[in-house]
């Protein structure tokens, strides 16, 4: 196998409203990594840019950026479960946690070309090392799409990302679920698909 190139990238983090000045960038990113299995979203700017004021209205917020010159490459973004919309908080608020100790994570998104350098795990890093910054928040958690194994449009290589986030700490809670609604390609309508959540313990000392 040969050795991936070496590759220089530059890195931002933006907290709260500074997450406006690159929202164009983040909801082009997002569109074309979540366009790929198993999201298979058929998305829109202007959609994304509505969703992604949630985390410029949110003062804790953060987006982690990975910049090649100017081109954004990859990010992360996380906030206060309490800043997230209702379907969100929903499934906590049902099962009994206190919203206000939960930090949620949003989108880990990173173009192809750049995939295999170690930024997926730094992206949990920096979202876990936000959180815990404010010594309030005793669970990080995010939710992903389940597809059907037999579904149409499963690449045959594809390999499920449960594997990496459970080496992270991480476990599937079943019991929290939402549902969430976007249009899959080819589609112009949204209809509805199942998240479930993964969370962990940010009070636990990091490993070093």
């Amino acid at each position: 196998m040969k050795n991936k190139p070496q590759i220089a990238l530059r890195y931002e983090w933006l907290t709260g409203s500074a997450v406006r000045a690159v929202l164009n960038e983040l909801a082009q990113l997002r569109i074309a990594v979540f366009h790929d299995f198993p999201y298979l979203y058929e998305g829109s700017v202007d959609y994304e840019r509505s969703y992604l004021e949630t985390y410029a209205r949110s003062e804790r917020a953060l987006l982690f950026a990975a910049w090649d010159e100017d081109k954004l490459v990859g990010a992360t973004t996380a906030l206060p479960l309490t800043d997230e919309t209702d379907e969100v908080q929903q499934p906590f608020r049902d099962a009994g946690y206190d919203l206000s100790s939960v930090f949620y994570f949003g989108e880990s998104i990173l173009l192809p070309a750049y995939r295999g350098y170690g930024l997926g795990h730094r992206f949990f890093e920096e979202r876990e090392s936000h959180a815990r910054q404010f010594g309030q928040y005793a669970i990080a958690c995010f939710c992903a799409v389940q597809r059907t194994i037999d579904h149409p449009q499963r690449p045959i290589d594809y390999r499920p990302l449960d594997e990496f986030w459970t080496k992270h700490g991480y476990r599937q809670e079943p019991t929290l679920q939402s549902t969430f609604h976007w249009p899959d390609i080819g589609e112009t309508e949204s209809t509805a698909k199942k998240m479930v959540y993964w969370v962990k313990s940010l009070t636990a000392t990091p490993p070093r």
